[in-house]
């Protein structure tokens, strides 16, 4: 269904293409009517709301700019971490099962939904694991309310579905993704429940009680703060979908100063720190950082 996205030329025409491949999977937003494209410009729904493809190949699903905390620059040192292989471990979890699944059933076309992908490097990797790894055809698609992570990501990856979007009115017609990723990101079960197929899986990853905990006991001055538990999450997937693993992933990753400084801005730890927290993290000696994840696979039950 997609190659690779070194195997695909930087062709504006190219990078919209899927849209035009894959229309039948959308619906319209605000009215959830089906929708059509026009030209490789525009998706226009049968009751008129249009929703331009940019020239970058995505598209924006919102009625009106959002502002958010993530901005450029706190993406730019997100995709920094990404690619130095702070997240392997994790992403090569997630695609394992995935790529166990597909062989144990037999699957040929898989569809994976990353809702609330950020800057689209999990995705990315992902889908290049699946398809360097398997013989199925493989559809990713990207979903988050901030446009400046899904311009990173359109720029990155030209074989992927990507839309700016909110995960309370997600672009998509009921039961079309066999896989859903919500990866260190708020969910909306009755959307995902909604877009998820009857048999597919949900594989939701969210912070262990030690991820970055060298930060944690910084910012937090080993109050109460620094202690986090994900049970009431866990408890919150388990009301909506039927668990069926949970997969705790933990490691540490050597680091030096510069990469220090990206944990920093990329995470939302440092949100309401003060200066002088981040100047005395930045002057400590930390040599490594803590990779703590639980990984919930699940499906409808």
């Amino acid at each position: 269904m997609h190659k690779k996205s070194g195997e695909l030329m930087k062709n504006g025409s190219i990078r919209k293409s899927k849209f035009k491949e894959n229309i039948y999977i959308f619906r319209c937003p605000i009215c959830k009517a089906k929708i059509d494209i026009r030209d490789l410009k525009d998706m226009v729904c049968l009751n008129g709301h249009c929703f331009n493809i940019a020239r970058k190949g995505y598209v924006n699903f919102l009625s009106r700019p959002v502002k958010t905390e993530y901005d450029e620059e706190m993406f730019h040192s997100r995709n920094t971490v990404c690619e130095s292989g702070f997240f392997d471990p994790m992403l090569n979890c997630i695609s394992d099962f995935i790529i166990g699944v597909s062989e144990k059933d037999n699957v040929k076309d898989i569809k994976i939904l990353d809702a609330g992908c950020g800057q689209g490097f999990h995705l990315g990797q992902v889908v290049s694991r699946l398809y360097n790894r398997t013989d199925s055809n493989v559809l990713g698609a990207g979903i988050d309310i901030s446009k400046e992570g899904i311009l990173m990501a359109s720029k990155s990856y030209f074989d992927i579905i990507w839309c700016v979007g909110d995960l309370a009115r997600i672009p998509f017609r009921s039961r079309q993704f066999s896989i859903i990723f919500n990866i260190l990101s708020p969910a909306n079960y009755g959307e995902f429940g909604r877009v998820l197929k009857d048999d597919g899986i949900l594989i939701k990853v969210v912070p262990g009680s030690n991820y970055l905990k060298e930060l944690r006991d910084v910012f937090y001055d080993k109050l109460n703060k620094n202690i986090y538990s994900n049970k009431k999450v866990i408890r919150h997937y388990s009301k909506h979908f039927n668990i069926l693993d949970v997969i705790q992933v933990s490691y540490n990753k050597k680091i030096d100063k510069k990469d220090f400084t990206h944990f920093i801005k990329m995470t939302p730890l440092s949100w309401s720190a003060t200066d002088s927290k981040i100047e005395q993290a930045l002057n400590m000696k930390i040599n490594d950082i803590t990779a703590d994840f639980t990984v919930i696979i699940g499906n409808k039950g």
